[in-house]
């Protein structure tokens, strides 16, 4: 052989022998003659016996095999030189200590330049570990199908790089759509709290509870708010001697129902409170008018900013203003100043519309009747986003609308509070019609 061709030899020995040493598996390489030409950390690890004290050993017989077990161990690598692929054999060995540990192997042969078989190489490892990676294997693959939970597993970028079915769904999009892109582009809101929370985990491990998040996921049917209660997994190698996280796991479950019902009934509970609350009150104030003053107070009390009381005078449709809430500071409702002149509605506002229906009407700053001079254009404070206008009905008449108003801070007024603004505009009612004008 040339001296170059005999450099180049040892110079693919040299590569081989690095890409064996780097390896986290245990790896050992046998020649034609079956003689240890190979022997890595991860061999060392696995039955305690050094590449020094290995290689140059003919077979495994004696010292890595019991003398009964070796023969068939060599029978199968010799065949596995021959033969084409991959073989996959368990068999028993021998650790250093004298301990015999069940190994799964898998063998392959070596071709010569000439093409004829050169040796075989070996990579093996316990039997409990690969059963354990199995079952990881087998858990991944149940998580990831029709789970009663979603699943999502970002990468240390914090972008989907698995979604299950369930998850999907919960998300609004297909699967193939979450993958790969930031969290920001499907979730309208809530994604900073989701990505605080991955970082965190990433950074500090596992939290020791479960969290609910309250997120608005756009999908193709528009926004939707959904609460996910769940938890957090880091995400390491298994095969790195420095565990580095890989990504983060997150494990959920869609409880928006469960929440809202419970949010619903707390507010029922509060405001049955403060309209048993306001009666109390209301009974011990000896002027009617004042009395509806007061209900107004209690309502306002997570319902609304402000509230603004607007009786009817002579002709059945002018509106005049008898009482408010402050126009540039917090407080309660009071008698407005120079009551007595008309509030100069537009055609078509809120408060008549009410008052025309003896009912109930609802308005915000949306498109098409919404623009940034939507409040002005209606004689509110600046700043109100939504507003519910209910007539006041006593004795078959109206008297007048209360408005309630809120600022693009707060939610749009919903039917449920559409029932507890009417059931306060009938107390209203009552107390101004036994107080008789106003004003």
């Amino acid at each position: 052989m040339s001296a170059s061709g005999s450099g180049t030899a040892r110079a693919d020995g040299d590569l081989l022998g690095a890409l064996l040493e780097g390896m986290d598996a245990a790896l050992c390489a046998f020649d034609a003659d079956g003689v240890v030409t190979h022997w890595n950390p991860g061999a060392e690890r696995v039955l305690g016996w050094s590449a020094a004290e290995a290689v140059g050993r003919r077979g495994l017989g004696g010292w890595a095999a019991r003398p009964a077990d070796a023969a068939a161990i060599e029978a199968r690598l010799a065949a596995a030189a021959d033969g084409p692929g991959r073989v996959v054999h368990e068999f028993a060995l021998l650790r250093k200590d004298g301990g015999r540990v069940l190994v799964r192997a898998q063998t392959c042969g070596v071709p010569g330049v000439d093409g004829r078989p050169a040796g075989t190489y070996c990579a093996f490892h316990e039997v409990h570990a690969q059963l354990g990676f199995e079952r990881s294997v087998a858990l991944g693959e149940a998580l990831f199908g029709e789970a009663p939970y979603g699943l999502v597993v970002v990468d240390a970028d914090l972008r989907p790089a698995v979604v299950n079915a369930r998850a999907a769904r919960a998300f609004g999009v297909p699967r193939a759509d979450l993958l790969g892109r930031p969290l920001g582009d499907l979730l309208a809101q809530g994604a900073d709290r989701l990505e605080a929370a991955l970082e965190h985990v990433l950074a500090e491990g596992d939290p020791r509870s479960s969290a609910e998040l309250w997120a608005t996921a756009r999908t193709p049917e528009g926004e939707r708010r959904r609460c996910w209660r769940g938890a957090f997994l880091r995400l390491s190698s298994p095969l790195s001697r420095k565990p580095a996280p890989l990504g983060v796991a997150w494990l959920f479950e869609d409880v928006t129902e469960a929440r809202l019902a419970e949010q619903n009934a707390d507010r029922l509970r509060f405001r049955a409170s403060q309209l048993h609350r306001a009666g109390t009150a209301a009974a011990e104030c000896e002027d009617p008018a004042e009395a509806a003053i007061v209900y107004l107070d209690f309502a306002l009390a997570g319902f609304a900013d402000d509230a603004l009381l607007d009786l009817v005078r002579d002709d059945g449709k002018r509106l005049v203003r008898v009482a408010a809430t402050p126009v540039r500071a917090p407080g309660p409702v009071g008698f407005a100043a120079g009551a007595g002149f008309p509030v100069p509605y537009a055609p078509g506002h809120p408060a008549l519309r009410a008052l025309d229906r003896a009912g109930t009407v609802r308005a915000g700053t949306r498109p098409p009747e919404g623009g940034p001079g939507w409040p002005a254009e209606r004689h509110w404070p600046a700043g109100t986003a939504h507003a519910l206008c209910a007539a006041l009905r006593s004795r078959g008449r109206t008297l007048g609308v209360v408005t309630f108003l809120r600022s693009s801070g707060r939610p749009s007024f919903e039917r449920a509070d559409v029932a507890y603004a009417e059931s306060v505009a009938v107390r209203v009612a009552a107390s101004l019609d036994l107080a008789g004008p106003v004003g």
